[in-house]
C-alpha cells in the first residue's frame, strides 16, 4: 500500500507546478478509492498502448496504488525516454507491435487489461493504417486476452451532436457514422471489442472519454494559449466536456472492477457544462489580456452526459477552478507543451 502522503486529496493540491516532473508525479497520485479497488482485484495489470500522452501517468498511478502487483506497459516506444521512465518507476515494459498477432499472443496473460492503442490524427495518406490500428489491433488483443477483463478506450466522437443545454448525450444513444474516417473507425473499434466480448464471454467496458485537461495539452491549454497570443477564440463549439487527466486515470483504473459481458460503453468526464467563452474570460483575467472572440455559440455541439460514471465513482477530485489556475500558470510561464491539439473546435469531423 502507498504511504498516506502519496494519496490524492484536495489538501495535496499545489498552487502551481514547478516543471513536468512535478506535474506528472502529482497527476499519477491515486485516491484512496483507486488504492482500494486495485488491491481488491485479482492478478496483475497490463496496459496496451502505454506510450501515449495518457498512458505514462496512468501506468505510474497503477503502480503507486498497487505496488505489489506487476504493472506491464506495452508499446512500440517510438518516443525516446518513455520506456526508461516507466522502468524507473517499477513498471515492466515490453516492445510490441499490436498488429503483430504472434507478438501479442506472446504477451503475459494477466487478468486485467487496459487497451489504450489507437490512431486519431496525422493519418492522411495512410487511412488503411488508421483502420488497421482501430479495428484489426483490437481484434488481435480481444482474442489474445479473451480470458481477461478488458477496459478499452473510445471517444465521444462516436456520438451525434446535441444541444448542450439539454444535458448531453447518454450511453443509450447508439454510435453512428459521422463525417471523417476517424469517428467511423472508432465505431469499428467499439464493435470489435463488443463482438469478441460476446463470443468469448470476456468482461469489458468501453470508455467514451471526453477532453483531457493537462497543462501541456487539451482544451484549456489551447484556449489559454490563444488568449495569451491575442488569437481569436472560436465560439461555434461553445461548450465542452472536460476532465483533469489524473481524475480520468483514476476512473480508467477503477473501471476494471466494473466490467461486464458483453462489454458496454460508459461516458467518462466531468459533471460540468464548460463554456468556452467563460474559460477564455477566466484566462484573460489570469493573464492580463482581453480575449478576442470569433463567431457565436451554436446550439449544437459534441457534448455528452457523464452521470453514470460519476455515479459509480463520485465526482472528480480536481474542480474546474483549480484546473484554470494551474493551466493559466503553465501557459503564462511558457512551460513545455505536447504540441498535439485536441481540435475540439473542428466541426467537420475531419481531423
Amino acid at each position: 500500500m502507498p504511504d498516506t502522503d502519496q494519496i490524492l486529496t484536495p489538501a495535496a493540491f499545489p498552487e502551481a507546478f514547478d516543471d513536468v516532473a512535478h506535474l506528472e508525479d502529482f497527476m499519477s497520485m491515486p485516491t484512496q478509492a483507486v488504492v482500494d479497488d486495485l488491491n481488491a482485484l485479482d492478478g496483475d495489470i497490463i496496459i496496451l498502448g502505454v506510450g501515449g500522452k495518457i498512458g505514462v501517468t496512468l501506468a505510474r498511478m497503477a503502480k503507486k496504488a498497487a505496488p505489489d502487483k506487476r504493472v506491464i506497459g506495452v508499446s512500440r516506444f517510438s518516443e525516446e525516454g518513455i520506456e526508461e521512465r516507466l522502468n524507473a518507476w517499477g513498471i515492466e515494459t515490453i516492445r510490441c507491435d499490436l498488429l503483430d498477432r504472434e507478438a501479442v499472443n506472446a504477451l503475459p496473460k494477466v487478468p486485467n487489461v487496459i487497451y489504450m492503442a489507437g490512431l486519431k490524427f496525422d493519418f492522411r495518406g495512410r487511412e488503411d493504417f488508421l483502420w488497421a490500428m482501430n479495428t484489426i489491433a483490437p481484434q488481435i488483443a480481444a482474442e489474445a486476452f479473451r480470458d481477461s477483463r478488458i477496459v478499452s478506450f473510445s471517444t465521444i466522437h462516436v456520438y451525434p451532436w446535441s444541444n448542450p443545454m439539454h444535458g448531453g448525450v447518454t450511453e443509450t444513444t447508439l454510435p453512428l457514422a459521422r463525417p471523417g474516417e476517424y469517428a467511423n473507425s472508432v465505431v469499428g473499434r467499439e464493435r470489435t471489442f463488443e463482438h469478441f466480448s460476446k463470443k468469448y464471454g470476456t468482461p469489458g467496458r468501453i470508455m467514451r472519454f471526453v477532453y483531457a485537461i493537462d497543462p501541456r495539452y487539451g482544451v484549456m491549454q489551447e484556449i489559454a494559449s490563444w488568449v495569451k497570443a491575442g488569437k481569436p477564440v472560436p465560439l461555434a463549439t461553445g461548450h465542452v466536456n472536460i476532465m483533469w487527466q489524473g481524475d480520468a486515470n483514476a476512473q480508467f483504473l477503477r473501471m476494471l472492477r466494473h466490467c461486464r459481458s458483453p462489454a458496454s460503453p460508459i461516458n467518462v468526464g466531468g459533471p460540468e457544462t464548460a463554456s468556452v467563452r467563460y474559460l477564455a474570460n477566466r484566462f484573460g483575467e489570469a493573464l492580463g489580456v482581453e480575449p478576442v472572440f470569433e463567431g457565436a455559440e451554436s446550439d449544437h455541439c459534441l457534448f455528452v452526459n457523464c452521470d453514470h460514471a460519476n455515479g459509480l465513482f463520485g465526482n472528480p477530485v480536481v474542480p474546474m477552478d483549480v484546473m484554470i489556475r494551474w493551466v493559466a500558470d503553465w501557459v503564462r510561464n511558457d512551460k513545455p507543451v505536447h504540441g498535439k491539439p485536441s481540435k475540439f473546435e473542428v466541426r467537420s469531423g475531419e481531423f
